[in-house]
């Protein structure tokens, strides 16, 4: 019982900080230390969910999430250190972030076990099914999540049910459990939170349309492997969720691309899941801003570490002309945004940022691709009325699912495993895409149009491996040709002749290929398990075999 109350203490930690004055999160705890006295109404239910949707993601989402999901992936240019191993494909066992990511995704698990093994024996008798119900729905939702993305990114992982239980076993050692058993692990959680969640709830809260909008998205996951004999009928069954999300949730899409990475949009009608961040304390805010923000010219302190992160030159050549998503995606010389520096009457981006007052002075110096990242990046504290602060915390939500998402999933599964569709629903949503983004109406699509749709939409949202993943099992050669194709490496060079053009032109620079491209093979598709934990429990050694989860 000892391990349960110094578990619950923690997580009453995190309910304390957590719960200030984030919409939902707004919710006053109580001073409890055993969980059988702990859950005894609705509302301390709703605040032990409540602590699934932040704090426990950190690590997670700190530089983990987008390391494999922007760099690696090749959409953002970044090479310093461990961080810069993921866009090279030259990390280890031993990389830091790695290991971060790993904790952070089975972190977020604990604490989903944590209310489904618990809550629903203390909250017996004190509250109807149907809260206990939908509190185990939120838990399963977050749980089949981190299973999706563990088993999509290192293939073999352990499947565990009952943290507890395994602690007190004091049998740490278990196996890794085979892909599909993962895949199945999730799916049967998906199925419960879409059962079990109501139809609303108030904003930001998972409902039955995020878990059938993960249901889509394993379906189709799972039917790209185009030679297995369920392709088929996963095609069938991603393109039934999505259409379910998208005909009878009641969400739209949002007007205005921009609009989606506002602070006051948090948990807008496109949002299906995102991560709740506040700002006042590190590990409670999102620290995308601190991590990609080009200097303290954007963010009003000198959290600002993105100087030398940019789109990849292969990233900004996959951007149609005229695509209005551009500049809330990547800043491109002379974009401007009314919103930064407000007081000043916004912040306007140059290649190379001056100082007004003596030329001299440098203010911003030219990144490697002649641009720097937008998305999430909202401006300082008197920019956002308070919400950004030192510690790393900006409140700015982290979508892991939007409504977008399933527009393009339901066009994927349409094409199925045919080289092109001109489906008049799939048209319809991803035209509908296209046509905020101010781009002209296809008539017909190949994979490698979603592909490329999918690429800029979300891009800088972290989840563009998944797509790649999807693509490698539909074709595994032609997805590690296409990787190998990529520009990711190519950079600017300042052009040093007397008569060079301005250095605020691209014309004023060369571009450089790389010396030695990056070669990626079938071996780099899946993330090897880090090194410590595989000295823990040599159980995950890369030549274990994994097993079968026992149903």
């Amino acid at each position: 019982m000892k391990h349960k109350i110094k578990h619950l203490s923690a997580l009453l930690l995190m309910l304390l900080l957590s719960a200030c004055s984030k919409g939902f999160l707004d919710i006053e705890p109580q001073d409890r230390l055993t969980i059988d006295n702990f859950y005894n109404n609705e509302n301390e239910i709703r605040a032990a969910t409540a602590s699934l949707y932040g704090f426990p993601w950190f690590d997670f989402n700190d530089k983990f999430y987008w390391l494999v999901g922007d760099c690696m992936s090749g959409n953002m240019y970044y090479t310093y250190d461990q961080e810069g191993q993921f866009f090279y494909f030259s990390f280890t066992e031993g990389n830091a972030h790695l290991s971060a990511g790993w904790k952070g995704l089975f972190r977020v698990i604990s604490y989903a076990n944590s209310i489904i093994n618990d809550m629903p024996r203390a909250a017996g008798g004190k509250v109807s099914q149907d809260v206990i119900d939908r509190a185990l729905g939120e838990a399963r939702f977050v749980r089949g999540l981190c299973y999706f993305m563990l088993g999509e990114l290192w293939e073999e992982v352990p499947i565990v049910e009952n943290s507890t239980e395994l602690v007190s076993s004091n049998n740490l050692f278990l196996p890794k459990n085979t892909r599909s058993s993962i895949m199945e692990f999730a799916r049967r959680d998906f199925v419960f939170a879409a059962d079990n969640l109501p139809a609303a709830d108030v904003p930001g809260r998972i409902t039955q349309w995020a878990a059938k909008g993960m249901l889509a998205k394993l379906h189709l996951t799972l039917a790209q492997n185009l030679g297995d004999a369920n392709s088929a009928d996963n095609f069938s069954k991603a393109r039934q969720y999505a259409a379910d999300v998208i005909d009878n949730s009641g969400m739209s899409l949002m007007p205005n691309y921009a609009d989606l990475f506002k602070i006051e949009n948090n948990n807008n009608a496109e949002s299906m899941f995102a991560l709740q961040w506040m700002e006042g304390a590190y590990a409670f805010g999102n620290s995308r801003q601190a991590n990609w923000a080009r200097s303290s010219q954007l963010t009003g302190n000198s959290e600002c570490w993105g100087g030398g992160k940019s789109a990849s030159y292969d990233f900004v050549q996959s951007v149609e002309p005229g695509d209005k998503r551009q500049s809330s995606i990547f800043m491109s010389n002379g974009d401007h945004y009314p919103d930064i520096r407000s007081s000043d009457g916004g912040y306007t981006y140059k290649i190379v940022n001056r100082d007004p007052a003596d030329p001299n002075i440098v203010l911003e110096g030219a990144a490697p691709v002649l641009n720097n990242a937008k998305k999430y990046i909202v401006g300082s504290a008197d920019d956002t009325g308070g919400k950004v602060s030192t510690g790393q915390a900006t409140a700015i939500n982290q979508y892991m699912l939007r409504l977008a998402d399933i527009y393009l999933i339901y066009a994927e599964a349409a094409l199925g495993s045919g080289s092109s569709s001109a489906d008049g629903k799939a048209l319809e949503y991803l035209n509908a895409i296209r046509q905020r983004a101010g781009l002209p109406a296809k008539t017909e699509f190949t994979f490698a149009d979603i592909l490329r749709e999918r690429r800029v939409e979300f891009g800088f949202e972290s989840n563009f491996w998944f797509d790649i993943k999807r693509f490698y099992y539909r074709d595994p050669m032609a997805a590690l040709d296409w990787l190998n194709a990529q520009q990711r490496e190519y950079t600017y060079v300042r052009i040093v002749t007397p008569n060079a053009p301005d250095e605020n032109t691209v014309a004023g620079y060369d571009l450089i290929p790389p010396a030695s491209p990056i070669n990626i093979t079938a071996a780099d598709m899946k993330l090897p398990i880090p090194a410590a934990d595989v000295v823990a429990n040599p159980m995950l050694a890369p030549d274990e075999p994994a097993v079968d989860y026992p149903f």
